[in-house]
């Protein structure tokens, strides 16, 4: 082994073995001591909130909010039912509303909430216990009823939507009693006349089939 080599063989493992070590432990235990974050896939401008700055209440509200919205929002946006919401798809006021709702109402409303809560300085939970001046209730309950109206709407949506799909449904069904139970006369099928039976061929008289020839040629004579 020549100079270099141990010299690199040193290099490895008492410097860049250690140091990488070291910088892994402090990823983990970074990762592990984090606070856990809280994300809403339908909701991004909500961005990245700490779980420890939201009351549970809050949090099952804002769980039901992406919920149902991301599901009117499929409703509402994907017209043309390709599984996807892009510009084939016919925008309408109420897919306005959801995306309004969803992009800004929600998002502002945690915001001057959790702007609220940063104020005080004691940690005594002052939007949680304090009346806004000139109204009945908290910081918190004022958020709980912002997203509360927006559940309330999302409800009415789904509901909306649920009964009109099954109105559709009834509809067909309605369509297709009627048009088999009573089809168009052209469409019928003629019966047999029960009057004619498996007998009755022999009785039939067949009228001769003349022949190339000129030569009367009875049925009879005809072989299969």
């Amino acid at each position: 082994m020549t100079q270099m080599t141990a010299m690199f063989v040193m290099f490895v493992l008492y410097g860049l073995l250690p140091a990488a070590g070291l910088y892994l432990g402090y990823r983990g235990i970074k990762k592990v001591t984090a606070p856990k974050m809280l994300e809403y896939k339908a909701m991004p401008q909500l961005g990245y909130i700490p779980e420890k700055s939201l009351p549970v209440d809050v949090k099952t509200a804002l769980d039901q909010i992406n919920t149902k919205g991301e599901k009117l929002r499929v409703m509402y946006g994907d017209t043309n039912n390709d599984g996807k919401i892009d510009d084939k798809d016919t925008v309408n006021e109420t897919y306005i509303m959801i995306q309004n709702l969803m992009d800004r109402h929600v998002p502002q409303a945690v915001a001057d909430y959790r702007r609220l809560h940063d104020l005080d300085v004691t940690d005594s939970a002052l939007a949680d216990t304090t009346k806004i001046k000139h109204s009945n209730v908290t910081g918190k309950e004022a958020l709980l009823d912002v997203l509360k109206t927006i559940n309330t709407q999302f409800d009415d949506l789904l509901n909306a939507s649920y009964h009109q799909d099954g109105q559709k449904l009834l509809a067909t069904n309605r369509y297709l009693q009627k048009r088999f139970d009573n089809p168009t006369s052209n469409t019928e099928f003629q019966k047999p006349d029960s009057t004619i039976n498996s007998n009755a061929s022999s009785d039939v008289n067949i009228q001769a089939i003349e022949s190339p020839t000129g030569e009367n040629v009875s049925a009879k004579d005809i072989k299969l």
